[in-house]
């Protein structure tokens, strides 16, 4: 029994008259309980970050998620449409079905070629992607729900365009566990700073906070830079335990008082898994240990290290990497597109194309799903000035959410194929269209998850990635 003489006055509300009310709705609660949930909590609460068996045998055990930011042109990358360069500088007969104002139709400066033995084309920008196109899936016909970054990143990585929800790392992590209790189970890599919406896409929101991605900027090559305080200068690994252990059990005291509250159960994880990380992390992004062959066949620059560190945290067991392609919105070409596509696709294109050579020749392409996208797609048509939008220089597109292409490989999918399709011009889905929600069911389901049965009761009701939306496009599965 608690001493009465130090209960505080939040506490002494809490066990006297509240808590006769909470006697009456901890047994309605109950009531309303599902009967494999209370085990299922109670295995993630005293080890939330141990790997856990899927609803069913998954294919997919690890995930690279590469976040086109700002949005790439699905008519310049992988949906080739000729009729485009045909009718160039020509009105199209469609509805934009938008207030921004767009113009003629504007042709592909850049060539396509068919690749692989499925034959499948794809933009000069990406020719070492595409070497790899029979072990790729293409998605020409995503749509999302608006034209803007901030919901539509949100949508994209979390499921829901304006309420703070899971992110798809955090779901995986929380269904998954991870296979390294030295790393993280969830990383998000972004050079130079945040993408839009900041730490929000890598949130764990009402999951547990250890679920949540853990930021690194891989912009610093200097290891002590790239993950602060890695190393302790001043006190032995046994001086830390000594410590860490201590204040443990301080913690564990104060939880228990506290009725095992969440934000400090993910505090108490946090600083069991930096004392741990201590060991481990500074080998698995050190790529200095690799062949110098290996770092040539990347290529030079941010996105080739940040590649190469992805394929070394999933040899390591990390379950869930996202990787972006810088902060701001590099892809969102309003202006100056052919220039700009360009230079972005020259920064990733090789390190892409090895990461999926090198993860196949290793054995790991089979368990580890790569993911390659923005939050939406590009007009057919080219932006006309307004105020703010861009430069006037007339030589951009716009974004758009009604049609846009986004490829998965490995981890269980059937590859050298397109699904979908969008209309003759490349602006809406037209054929088989894929929401993001169908996209995550079908990830969900690579990693050997029903997506209505991977849930988190919060706040009287369970919840789940795709909400109540979301089916699993079988055609994309081997």
């Amino acid at each position: 029994m608690t001493d009465p003489s130090r209960l505080n006055r939040r506490d002494y509300l809490r066990k006297s008259g509240l808590g006769f009310g909470a006697l009456g709705l901890a047994s309605l609660l109950a009531a309303e309980s599902h009967a494999d949930r209370p085990s299922d909590d109670l295995r993630r609460l005293q080890n939330p970050l141990s790997p856990k068996p899927p609803h069913f045998p998954g294919k997919a055990k690890h995930v690279i998620h590469i976040f086109a930011n700002g949005g790439a042109s699905q008519v310049d990358t992988f949906d080739p449409k000729p009729i485009l360069n045909q009718r160039h500088g020509q009105s199209l007969p469609l509805n934009l079905r938008t207030e921004r104002k767009t113009g003629a139709a504007f042709g592909s400066p850049f060539k396509f070629k068919k690749y692989g033995q499925c034959g499948l084309e794809v933009s000069e920008l990406f020719q070492h992607v595409a070497e790899s196109i029979d072990d790729m899936a293409v998605i020409r016909s995503m749509h999302a729900d608006v034209p803007n970054h901030e919901p539509s990143l949100m949508l994209m990585n979390c499921g829901d365009a304006r309420l703070p929800r899971p992110s798809l790392g955090s779901w995986a992590t929380y269904g998954l566990g991870t296979e390294n209790q030295n790393l993280p189970g969830f990383i998000a890599m972004c050079p130079g700073g945040y993408p839009i919406q900041e730490s929000q896409n890598w949130q764990n929101a009402f999951l547990p906070g250890v679920y949540q991605g853990n930021y690194i900027d891989t912009r610093h090559t200097d290891i002590e830079k790239l993950i602060e305080n890695i190393r302790n200068t001043r006190n032995t690994a046994d001086q830390q335990r000594e410590q860490l252990d201590l204040l443990q059990t301080l913690n564990r005291y104060h939880s228990q008082q506290r009725g095992e509250d969440a934000a400090l159960e993910a505090r108490i994880q946090s600083f069991e898994l930096a004392f741990r990380m201590q060991a481990e992390a500074a080998d698995a992004f050190d790529i200095d240990q690799e062949p110098e062959y290996i770092r040539r066949m990347y290529g030079k620059g941010v996105q080739a290290r940040q590649m190469l560190i992805a394929r070394r945290l999933v040899e390591r067991g990390v379950r869930f990497i996202q990787l972006y392609h810088g902060a701001g919105q590099p892809w969102d070409s309003h202006d100056d597109l052919e220039q700009n596509h360009r230079r972005l696709a020259g920064e990733c294109d090789q390190a892409i194309g090895a990461l999926l050579k090198d993860l196949k020749q290793r054995g790991l392409l089979q368990e580890t799903l790569v993911i390659w996208g923005g939050e939406f797609g590009r007009t057919p048509a080219v932006e006309l000035p307004t105020e703010g939008a861009n430069q006037g220089k007339i030589n951009g597109r716009d974004h758009n959410h009604y049609g846009f292409t986004m490829w998965m490989a490995g981890g269980g999918v059937k590859g050298g194929q397109a699904y979908g399709a969008t209309d003759e011009f490349g602006f809406a889905a037209q054929e088989n269209p894929v929401h993001v929600h169908d996209l995550h069911a079908t990830i969900l389901h690579l990693l050997g998850f029903d997506h209505e049965r991977l849930t988190f009761h919060y706040a009287g009701r369970d919840y789940r990635l795709t909400d109540v939306h979301g089916k699993v496009v079988r055609e994309l599965l081997a």
